[in-house]
């Protein structure tokens, strides 16, 4: 069949196009652009089809077309590793709050904490030519960073701080917020002081260590009272991990907890197998989740200003995007001791 050369749907490149794999396919054209692009209402037989024809043709997405037929991208993709803990549902709100108003549409993705499905996410959504990103942390992987970068796409990281890598980030100091509660439980007068922590995110890992050096320095370190683990953080396994700490060492007089539902739970065990909280054992928790100041007894715990870095972070992006340059590319929101009952 003979096409016009002024035929919109030929290349006269002689690259292979997206209405050449759809006739391939035998569906429509946009059919064949939402199966490339994993849209899920797309019948599986229909993607495997659409699929199958663009390796047979050799077809490449080109993000740039997209962008150009769809006009200038209004999006901006933020990556979080959880959408059950709601450290990251209130951060996502705040983000919310600021660029919708501003019209920009936000893609959320969820990595569940794992390097590789953050990187695969960031590859997906690089397709939609985003206008900015916003990224938890600083721990992933080599092909991530690398892809961050020759992007060019105006980026903000949320939750950590990183003064010498030069980027803009919102968050505050975890091995800072490692080191204050230890010297809380130190002003207490607690001498056998313990680390519960789960999941093994970076974030995990350095309040853990800002915990151990502070007890290094007081020299009451005891490599024996970290309890970690890398199963999902949850009120459950923070009532397993309680019992079982206690068994091992029935003279551990304080506990740390790497997150607030850890600590929950502890409290719910303790409360079940009547063991005395603060006078058997203190327990100190990390974020300060809203029903933390209803357990029994109240806990103690880290506030992190979870909707300010949000906030903040969109902000800056918004800045970011417009062109201009960032006075202040490193803020630290800090974090507040809640003094409760537990400790």
């Amino acid at each position: 069949m003979m096409t016009s050369k002024n035929d919109k749907n030929t290349r006269t490149t002689g690259r292979p196009t997206l209405n050449e794999v759809a006739r391939l396919a035998g569906v429509s054209p946009i059919t064949a652009s939402r199966a490339l692009r994993g849209i899920s209402t797309v019948a599986t037989e229909l993607v495997e089809k659409v699929q199958l024809a663009a390796a047979e043709l050799n077809y490449v997405v080109n993000p740039a077309a997209r962008a150009l037929a769809s006009a200038q991208s209004h999006s901006v993709v933020v990556l979080v590793p959880s959408l059950s803990n709601l450290l990251f549902i209130e951060t996502l709100e705040a983000i919310h709050q600021v660029l919708r108003p501003k019209g920009f549409e936000v893609l959320i993705g969820n990595f569940h904490y794992s390097r590789d499905e953050e990187e695969n996410l960031l590859r997906n959504y690089m397709a939609y030519q985003p206008r900015g990103l916003l990224l938890t942390g600083f721990d992933r992987t080599e092909s991530a960073r690398r892809m961050v970068e020759a992007s060019n796409v105006p980026c903000v990281y949320m939750m950590d701080l990183d003064p010498n890598a030069g980027v803009n980030c919102v968050g505050f100091s975890q091995l800072s917020a490692g080191e204050t509660a230890a010297a809380h439980l130190l002003s207490r007068g607690y001498k056998r002081l313990a680390y519960i922590g789960a999941q093994l995110d970076q974030r995990t890992l350095l309040r853990g260590e800002g915990f151990r050096r502070a007890l290094q320095h007081a020299g009451l370190y005891d490599p024996a009272l970290e309890l970690l683990t890398p199963r999902p953080s949850s009120v459950g396994l923070g009532g397993e991990l309680f019992l079982q700490l206690l068994a091992a060492h029935p003279d551990v007089d304080a506990i740390f907890f790497g997150n607030d539902d850890l600590a929950q739970g502890a409290l719910l065990e303790a409360l079940r197998h009547g063991i005395k909280v603060p006078e058997r054992v203190a327990v100190l928790g990390f974020n300060d989740l809203p029903a933390s100041s209803f357990m029994v007894p109240r806990l103690s715990s880290i506030s992190t200003p979870r909707e300010a870095i949000g906030r903040c972070a969109a902000e800056h992006l918004l800045m970011i995007m417009a062109g201009n340059k960032i006075a202040k590319p490193v803020v630290d929101m800090g974090f507040e001791l809640q003094v409760r009952e537990s400790t």
